[in-house]
């Protein structure tokens, strides 16, 4: 009988420290990632929009069911009660391996109102009421500079948070700090921290966007293929500067645009969280899994990246920004748009099956 060849993903979740999640809390994705190595899984506004416009035959009667409920209910309220739902169910499929790691890994991320992005007090309370609805919750916040004060108080509350609308060394420092602030809390007041998984998410892909965002808008030119490593670069960086500082957030890639942006990152204390159409081209790869994580980039790469972007030395040094500058960093803005133009998808979605058009039936 021949032997089942297995997966890039699953060996490298089988034969490194580096793991892999699910990017979305897709019911058909998690099926598919779960059994191939997968030991956790994300959410976001537009990871949920994409997911009931893809299965909204499989979400709808239950929408209105919700809505039926709930009479008193609006748009927003119904939607926050489907993304709530749509979590739970995720971590459901997950609690085997919750249980089997004994807590340390098999968490479902969601997202706090992406709306709420400069009130550290809206985020920090709705993270709580979030690490309440399963025992595997991992709740995601904007590394804003109120992001990062929420991060710290939903930490101080034993959640375990994931960092999200991250892109820079600077930003995943400031989450990695505030963490070890809010830990340290807990651990004065005698509070239990040993099965405490804080992630910080580094979105790589969105690094190598908006660098080219700007390349085009400034008519910079340089070898292009340093605009597609630019992010593993700065991910590489974090990585380095994490282990020595000893935090106990543990970086997670994000935003996948090519193979480098998981080759490059193989081994080391990291996750990847990676979006079903990637798992499926990665898996139909011939990447190699061997060590990445620890090889330096090419110092040519980013001298030249250096030179030529403002926004790189923003995103690489480990002082290239202070909290209060993390708002407006270009590539934080276009998410934030993104993520909050996502949420107002959905609300659509929403409204359509609550106030149908008497125009098209």
């Amino acid at each position: 009988m021949a032997t089942k060849t297995r997966l890039p993903l699953q060996v490298m979740a089988e034969t490194t420290d580096t793991d892999y999640w699910n990017d979305s809390c897709s019911i058909q994705e998690l099926e598919y990632a779960i059994p191939n190595g997968a030991v956790g899984a994300t959410t976001n506004p537009v990871i949920v929009y994409n997911v009931l416009d893809k299965e909204l035959d499989l979400w709808r009667d239950r929408i209105l069911e919700i809505v039926k409920d709930n009479p008193e209910d609006d748009e927003d309220q119904v939607a926050w009660r489907l993304i709530e739902e749509m979590a739970v169910k995720g971590a459901e499929l997950l609690k085997p391996v919750f249980e089997k790691e004994k807590g340390l890994k098999g968490r479902i991320s969601i997202q706090t109102n992406a709306k709420y992005y400069r009130n550290a007090k809206a985020m920090a309370e709705q993270a709580v009421k979030f690490d309440q609805l399963a025992p595997n919750m991992q709740v995601k916040m904007p590394v804003t500079a109120a992001g990062v004060k929420a991060i710290e108080e939903a930490t101080y509350h034993g959640v375990n948070i994931n960092a999200t609308v991250c892109f820079t060394v600077p930003q995943s420092i400031a989450v990695a700090e505030a963490v070890e602030r809010g830990i340290a809390r807990r651990e004065t007041e005698g509070l239990s921290t040993e099965s405490m998984t804080p992630v910080c998410t580094i979105m790589v892909g969105r690094v190598d966007d908006w660098l080219k965002v700007v390349a085009n808008r400034k008519n910079i030119l340089v070898n292009p293929a340093y605009l597609e490593m630019a992010g593993v670069a700065v991910m590489k960086n974090a990585v380095r500067i994490f282990a020595e500082k000893g935090y106990r957030t543990r970086l997670l890639g994000a935003a996948y645009r090519n193979l480098n942006h998981v080759s490059e990152l193989i081994g080391g204390n990291i996750i990847h969280t990676i979006p079903y159409k990637w798992q499926l081209r990665y898996n139909s790869s011939d990447m190699r899994v061997v060590e990445t994580t620890t090889k330096a980039p090419d110092p040519v790469m980013i001298e030249t990246l250096k030179k030529n972007f403002e926004d790189f030395v923003r995103a690489y040094e480990p002082d290239g920004m202070t909290p209060d500058e993390f708002e407006n960093y270009g590539a934080t803005r276009r998410t934030l748009r993104q993520f909050i133009g996502g949420y107002e998808s959905l609300l659509a979605i929403i409204r359509d099956l609550m106030i149908p058009n008497p125009d098209t039936e």
